[in-house]
């Protein structure tokens, strides 16, 4: 207190204001407290200030923690598809395109059309082939029904034949015993043996005719079996030639945008070669989350998407988790059996569906940043 008397009671003999102040200050920092003592008494609104960050700061890390740990979200997420490659299947020259840039198109509808005329040749063809069969197959029922009749005829001349025959046979036996005991001529018996030769001939001549009769008609069943194979034949190769004619109109088979599109009028199309790409409208997320944050995810958890091109958030859910990690199904896998082997957190997709299609227009990609509810 006496320092303290002797600073108020000190006067500058110049009477300079500012060297006073300055001196009075020194004085003051001369004696006061040091260490975190002296920071307070110094500034202690800074102080208190830091004081009130810092404990604002834990509480906040506290809620953040205790509400983001019910959460598990990834930036690595694209929206994904299964885009349809549009090629034909039969070579022509393209006559028309029906399609642009970034159209929506649907089930059924024309994309392009090849030139249709040799493959409905072809049609044409398969088609008279057909007739042709057919027409030999009725030829042949025609005859065989005549064969059939002919066989009905050498069967009564058989039966006449064998009734000829049998008696014939009785007549040459009764005049043969009759020569034997006198009462008959010789020559009766000869003749009555001579017409029973000539009934067997007849007989035997008759069953001959018959028998052939009956294998014509089994050659005409067996030319009647190959017409209709050729019908078989005709009939599949018309379905082939239809299925090409067909092929000439590439449809959309579904919903969908137009991308790639290369195809031109004229252009030579091809077996195989794209000529455009149908990018389907129904699309999920692929969310490659680490493998540390599959723990309590589950199928069928609620999602938030929120796409970075529009910046707005769609609900979703958990459809499925990926079997193994996205390297393992890579292209080159990871070769892990070596002595310099390094671990790396695995990413594994996880496959988020959209609970509604959104109301925009999302193509495979696309950056969102899906948000996993993983408690409730």
């Amino acid at each position: 207190m006496p320092d303290h008397a002797e600073v108020h009671s000190e006067r500058s003999p110049s009477g300079d204001t500012d060297t006073f102040a300055k001196r009075t200050q020194k004085t003051l920092e001369d004696h006061a407290p040091a260490g975190l003592k002296g920071a307070i008494h110094k500034h202690p609104v800074a102080i208190f200030v830091c004081g009130g960050l810092m404990l604002i700061g834990l509480v906040a890390g506290v809620l953040w923690y205790l509400h983001a740990r019910h959460y598990e979200s990834t930036d690595d997420a694209f929206i994904d598809t299964r885009p349809i490659l549009v090629s034909p299947q039969v070579t022509g020259n393209i006559v028309s395109v029906a399609v642009t840039d970034n159209q929506i198109v649907h089930v059924g509808d024309l994309l392009a059309k090849i030139d249709p005329r040799d493959y409905q040749a072809a049609v044409d063809q398969a088609a008279a082939q057909i007739r042709q069969a057919e027409a030999t197959i009725k030829n042949l029922d025609a005859q065989i029904s005549a064969q059939e009749a002919q066989i009905e005829q050498a069967g009564k001349q058989v039966v006449e034949a064998q009734a000829a025959f049998s008696f014939a046979q009785d007549e040459n036996a009764r005049y043969q015993d009759l020569v034997k005991t006198g009462s008959g001529t010789v020559q009766r018996a000869q003749q009555a043996a001579s017409d029973f030769q000539s009934k067997r001939a007849a007989l035997d001549a008759s069953i001959a005719a018959k028998t052939s009769a009956e294998r014509q008609i089994d050659v005409l069943r067996a030319q009647k079996a190959a017409a209709a194979a050729q019908v078989d034949e005709g009939r599949a190769q018309k379905a082939r030639a239809d299925a090409n004619l067909e092929r000439t109109e590439l449809r959309a088979t579904v919903d969908g945008r137009v991308a790639k599109l290369t195809a031109a009028v004229g252009a030579l199309a091809a077996p195989g070669q794209a000529i455009m790409v149908v990018v389907p409208l129904d699309v999920w997320v692929t969310a490659n989350f680490k493998e540390s944050q599959l723990a309590d995810m589950r199928v069928g958890q609620p999602v938030t998407i929120s796409i970075d091109a529009f910046g707005r958030s769609y609900p979703g859910h958990v459809n499925s988790v990926q079997a193994g990690s996205g390297t393992a199904f890579s292209l080159l896998p990871a070769e892990n059996a070596t002595g310099n082997y390094v671990k790396v957190v695995q990413r594994v997709p996880v496959k988020i569906t959209f609970d509604q299609r959104p109301d925009v227009e999302l193509g495979p990609g696309m950056s969102v940043v899906p948000t996993v509810t993983v408690r409730p």
